[in-house]
């Protein structure tokens, strides 16, 4: 993923993790002091395979109540609970990190405008990201070609894209989202994420 030599700050997520929504604010500031000092990589973790059962209510009760856990620790942390009365909820963010995949494979500079678009419509809008059809809307709202991001998702490749940076991530022994992982040379730190104050995961880098 990077030369031996580099160095690199690898941010592990998934599109659908509500710790990576509630981390955005920070992260973005975390970016924005680092922009031109560090190259940055954002890698798939992959949250939850591929699943057409609907979620469990038990499962239902369980995300609900993190959701509240989050709103607790991290302030102004904006959840739509009218998701769980709109939408048949699966355990599955395969498709929502295949879409990430397949608008990388068609336009690289539009990855955080899919993931942003994917998560506003999950957390804000109460939609679906399980849902092949929203990710293809999404596609097209953020101006990709959907006939070719159509292509793209169902492709092997993207398939084999996503599965390779699991692999990665695994291989890395990162198991938890949001990860941040420091590499300079050969060296690997996994840094100590702050959900509420930037300079204490800068201070880690700098």
């Amino acid at each position: 993923m990077a030369s031996v030599d580099s160095t690199v700050l690898y941010y592990i997520h998934d599109p659908m993790c509500s710790w990576c929504w509630g981390f955005r604010p920070v992260w973005q500031e975390v970016q924005e002091a680092l922009r031109d000092e560090i190259e940055i990589k954002y890698l798939l973790g992959g949250l939850a395979s591929d699943s057409q059962e609907p979620m469990s209510v038990d499962m239902q009760n369980k995300i609900g109540a993190n959701w509240r856990r989050i709103q607790q620790e991290i302030p102004d942390t904006k959840f739509n609970y009218e998701f769980w009365n709109k939408c048949l909820p699966r355990r599955s963010t395969y498709p929502a990190c295949r879409a990430i995949i397949a608008c990388k494979m068609q336009d690289e500079s539009l990855e955080h405008d899919m993931l942003l678009a994917i998560q506003q419509a999950y957390y804000l809008n109460a939609e679906n990201p399980s849902d092949e059809s929203l990710l293809i809307k999404l596609a097209g709202r953020i101006g990709l070609d959907i006939d070719s991001f159509i292509k793209d998702i169902r492709s092997d490749k993207c398939q084999h894209k996503l599965i390779a940076e699991i692999k990665y991530c695994r291989d890395m022994n990162i198991n938890s989202f949001p990860s941040l992982l420091l590499k300079r040379g050969k060296s690997y730190v996994l840094l100590e994420i702050d959900y509420n104050n930037s300079n204490k995961i800068l201070n880690q880098i700098m």
